[in-house]
């Protein structure tokens, strides 16, 4: 990979990977965390990673950062707090994307990956096996489960409107 291409790579990919983490993590600068580490590593590799292969190569590094970021919270976070989030959110009539965003907290990290690549940024079925290491049956499967929890989750859109 050139430098022109790596540039190319920043400016092509940088907001959906941003766009990728802060749904995955909820969290603005762990996510800009995440996309600069994602960069860094692409620089480190510059010479070994092909130009055409740069988004594939990024959204798998973020992956593998906001699953390891997920799991450091997690150890740390007592289940009570994370609770007392959704808890304390409940209002009368909440924001659509309020309702989303929590529901989407509530899924295992590998369904929330799958799901946010297929639907917030368009990935095929074939390139989310690429990037996140499963199987293509793997990601089919996240995919319908994830799906489904959101929707239990989520339940009637009247109830939310």
């Amino acid at each position: 990979m050139e430098i022109a291409e790596y540039n190319q790579a920043v400016d092509r990919y940088a907001d959906g990977i941003f766009r990728f983490a802060v749904k995955h993590l909820r969290d603005t600068e762990q996510a800009k965390d995440v996309v600069q580490e994602s960069f860094a590593r692409l620089w480190q590799r510059v010479e070994e990673v092909d130009g055409a292969k740069a988004r594939s190569y990024l959204f798998t590094t973020a992956h593998h950062l906001m699953v390891d970021t997920v799991r450091v919270a997690a150890k740390s976070t007592p289940i009570e707090t994370r609770h007392e989030r959704l808890a304390g959110s409940s209002l009368p009539h909440p924001d659509l994307k309020e309702v989303i965003d929590a529901a989407l907290a509530e899924l295992p990290p590998i369904q929330r990956s799958v799901v946010l690549l297929r639907d917030l940024e368009g990935y095929s079925y074939e390139e989310i096996a690429e990037t996140t290491g499963l199987n293509l049956p793997q990601v089919k499967v996240y995919i319908y489960r994830g799906r489904t929890a959101l929707k239990n989750f989520i339940g009637s859109l009247e109830n939310v409107l």
